[in-house]
């Protein structure tokens, strides 16, 4: 992600107000930024101070550059969030106040999509997503309408290159580890979690014996043209990395100290999610990624047809939508009857814990932090 490219995105910047009357507001650099080498800046530095020609022939001007900065300051921002930035910077342009309840989404909307047409060019967009964890305050997520995200994003994104620049050939190895845990080790046939533990996280310091041989593992030295094997993190690298990950917006933890990605991290990363985890494998095609019937965005949490072998997939907030004009529950794919409390995300792990609490089982998640697919049962690793 952008936060991820480079320090701009993390705080590098601030706002302030500029002395000259034709430039309201200004930019300005702290120490170590200004030290920085010019062949070192981002796409997303570039394009902080540059507009394509799209963008000039719609007047990109100040207000849109501080707009832009002000997404380059954070990982992500929500409309009540946005509002009081949008209307700090019309209040400058239009030389009146404007409060933030008096900003629109349209306003929003406008600003967003001059955005885009200016950093277009880097590789960058501005995209909004609903999110689909539910947030605590939210008692019943199918009822409750969920929150869009905004974004800054690059949008030829993968792992490997959006954190090439901060962080070291070891760590970006320790993150792949924990994509590969939560998309492909707890995101089975039988359960669709794609979260890993906290405590799963830190034991993957470990680079383990299976590790090179794994089909997707990412050749991290040829990747960013370093030499020699990746080597291990300490156990107290691995949890700061994890505070990192969490600090940057790449991921979150929930209140049973689960890790996901954020809604951000999912728009940045779709793509590559679907190239690395869904593939044909002796002819049978593996679908981890997958997509809600309803709204055909990506789904990590939600809700899945009773019948394992049904791609039927709704996210929390569109079975409401989706069952409003129909007689009855039925899944979108196969027809059968839509249970309601077979779930996708965290809660397949909760939930399954609960049915189980008296019965002799397997648990859903390994208790090891190893994740190799021969530790998986092979019926398993059948998506059908």
């Amino acid at each position: 992600m952008v936060a991820g490219l480079s320090s701009a995105g993390l705080g590098i910047w601030r706002f302030t107000r500029g002395a000259s009357p034709r430039s309201h507001f200004t930019v300005e650099k702290h120490a170590e930024a200004e030290h920085r080498p010019r062949n070192s800046e981002s796409r997303a530095d570039q394009a902080a101070g540059a507009a394509s020609p799209a963008a000039m022939d719609i007047d990109y001007n100040d207000s849109n550059r501080a707009f832009l900065q002000a997404f380059m300051a954070r990982s992500s921002m929500t409309f009540e969030e946005a509002r009081p930035i949008v209307a700090a910077i019309s209040s400058v342009r239009e030389g009146q106040t404007i409060n933030p309840e008096d900003v629109t989404t349209e306003d929003l909307a406008s600003y967003i999509s001059i955005a885009n047409s200016a950093i277009s060019p880097f590789d960058l967009e501005i995209r909004s997503t609903l999110r689909q964890k539910p947030q605590p305050a939210q008692q019943d997520p199918a009822s409750t309408p969920p929150e869009r995200v905004y974004a800054l994003v690059n949008t030829t994104s993968d792992p490997v290159t959006q954190l090439a620049t901060t962080y070291t050939a070891d760590e970006i190895a320790f993150v792949k580890r924990v994509l590969d845990y939560m998309f492909d080790t707890n995101n089975t046939w039988r359960c669709e979690a794609m979260v890993i533990s906290v405590m799963q996280a830190i034991q993957l310091a470990k680079v383990s014996a299976g590790d090179g041989s794994r089909r997707r593992s990412t050749n991290i030295e040829t990747q960013q043209g370093q030499g020699g094997s990746t080597q291990s993190l300490s156990m107290t690298q691995a949890e700061g990395m994890v505070k990192r990950l969490i600090d940057e917006g790449w991921l979150e933890k929930s209140r049973k100290m689960y890790l996901s990605l954020t809604p951000r991290a999912l728009m940045e990363l779709r793509g590559w999610l679907v190239s690395e985890y869904n593939e044909v494998i002796d002819g049978r095609k593996m679908e981890r990624i997958k997509f809600c019937s309803a709204c055909k965005d990506i789904i990590v949490v939600g809700q899945r047809c009773e019948d394992r072998h049904c791609r039927g997939r709704l996210h929390d907030h569109c079975v409401r939508n989706f069952f409003r004009m129909q007689q009855a529950d039925r899944c979108p794919m196969c027809k059968t009857h839509w249970p309601g409390d077979t779930f996708v995300g965290e809660r397949a792990i909760t939930s399954a814990r609960r049915r189980s609490t008296n019965a002799q089982r397997e648990p859903e998640i390994p208790p090891s932090a190893s994740h190799r697919h021969e530790d998986i049962p092979e019926d398993d690793e059948d998506e059908g």
